[in-house]
């Protein structure tokens, strides 16, 4: 994967160090409103980003580096982690207004295991063999919930259950997301009204259009062009920087060393 898909880049340890040391505050209250831009390069940053966006999945790693729901209100084990249950959250619906149903959870499981729908918001799931670690597993961004097991792409076309639904889109050049109204995270994720996110091949002009305030965080691989610039982070440090971040951009408080947060900028940043 690439420098902008680390595990630990969007909720480490030393993220929190580095945002202690410029000043900035971990506990600052996420604001909503505003457009948040992001200026890539011509890799696969765009589509896990856009992915983390538009997309959920049944689990997720918390900004603390803990194990929470996502789609899944719930989940229990018997044979020694071979068998499991999943319980659905009730009050979701894709993008197309169609409602979450077990259909398409078993659709996702279906590569994993023998899975089958026992209620509409109830889902069955037996391994070959145990795995005690499923829950973390289904983290992952391969494992994003679709409708009816429909592909996550091409962009323009994909239907999610993310705080964020599809605009405008272009595969490998740009995405614009739109907050969904309503959606079930309000009040925990999904700050912006917007998201944008541009591909832009040469790192000296994303840093050039993070300097001159275009974009608010620009995916580069060294400080280089930004020498100059003051009240910018740096992530996930200075020295081995793979992002730049322009100062009014927030984000939640972060303790876990090495947690699963791929992709979720969109969903858990705002802008101050």
């Amino acid at each position: 994967m690439t420098r902008m898909d680390r595990r630990a880049l969007f909720a480490s340890g030393a993220a929190a160090a580095l945002l202690a040391a410029t000043g900035a505050s971990l506990a600052d209250t996420p604001k909503k409103g505003g457009a948040l831009r992001l200026a890539v390069p011509r890799d696969d940053s765009l589509e896990q980003l856009a992915r983390g966006a538009v997309f959920d999945t049944l689990t997720e790693i918390a900004p603390d580096g803990t194990l929470r729901g996502e789609l899944a209100t719930g989940w229990q084990t018997e044979d020694n982690a071979r068998i499991w249950r999943f319980d659905l959250r009730q009050d979701v619906s894709f993008h197309d207004g169609s409602a979450l149903h077990a259909d398409d959870v078993v659709a996702v499981l279906a590569d994993l295991g023998q899975a089958e729908a026992l209620a509409a918001d109830h889902v069955r799931l037996e391994l070959a063999e145990a795995n005690p670690g499923l829950p973390f597993l289904l983290a992952d961004s391969r494992f994003v919930v679709t409708r009816d097991g429909q592909a996550v792409t091409p962009l323009h076309e994909a239907n999610g259950t993310g705080c964020y639904r599809v605009e405008r889109a272009e595969d490998g050049r740009h995405f614009l997301g739109c907050k969904v109204a309503g959606h079930y995270k309000d009040g925990q994720a999904g700050w912006a009204d917007t998201v944008e996110i541009i591909v832009i091949p040469d790192a000296r002009v994303r840093a050039e259009a993070l300097r001159d305030g275009y974009v608010d965080i620009a995916a580069l691989p060294e400080r280089g062009e930004l020498k100059s610039q003051r009240a910018l982070r740096y992530y996930p440090s200075e020295s081995d920087m793979a992002l730049a971040v322009a100062a009014q951009v927030g984000m939640p408080r972060q303790i876990g060393k090495a947690t699963l947060d791929d992709g979720r900028i969109a969903e858990r940043w705002w802008l101050a």
